[in-house]
């Protein structure tokens, strides 16, 4: 999902139980645009998630919370990575000041738009081959992204 527009700009359906932190190569190849960060949960605290973001996006941040017991690798000092200085701010600052700071809030955003495609569309695809499923999805997104255009709040600040 695009922070900034709230529409839904990949997609890749997968069976339960898929580990949703090994879609975000796929993801990343259906993105033309420029990426500025990718942000999920801690699950995707996985050196192919930020491994797969820099082969495609090499100024691209890449935000999720590391474990609480997460460790310093011995090349922090020498070559400190977008790992390391998660790790270090969390240390330093806490958990909370690092969401803040890292804008890992705007996740958020994606599981909103999450829980507006389950309450509109259903939680469960009712085609059952995955062709059609892949297409039932490319509707989806299509009538969720129209959607937000036509029904997109135009907020005006009343002073």
């Amino acid at each position: 999902m695009g922070a900034g527009s709230g529409r839904i700009v990949a997609t890749t359906p997968t069976e339960r139980g898929v580990d949703d932190a090994w879609q975000v190569a796929p993801l990343l190849d259906q993105v033309a645009e420029p990426v500025a960060s990718i942000t999920g949960d801690g699950a995707y605290d996985r050196t192919g998630v930020y491994a797969a973001v820099h082969e495609r996006h090499p100024e691209a941040a890449v935000v999720a919370p590391p474990r609480r017991d997460a460790l310093l690798s011995d090349t922090a000092e020498t070559a400190p990575t977008q790992r390391h200085r998660h790790i270090q701010m969390i240390a330093e600052t806490g958990r909370m000041r690092w969401q803040q700071t890292s804008n890992y809030n705007k996740r958020a955003g994606v599981e909103s738009q999450m829980a507006r495609w389950k309450g509109v569309l259903g939680e469960a695809l009712h085609s059952h081959s995955d062709q059609t499923q892949a297409t039932e999805v490319a509707i989806d997104v299509i009538v969720l992204n129209r959607m937000l255009d036509l029904g997109g709040p135009n907020s005006v600040r009343v002073a």
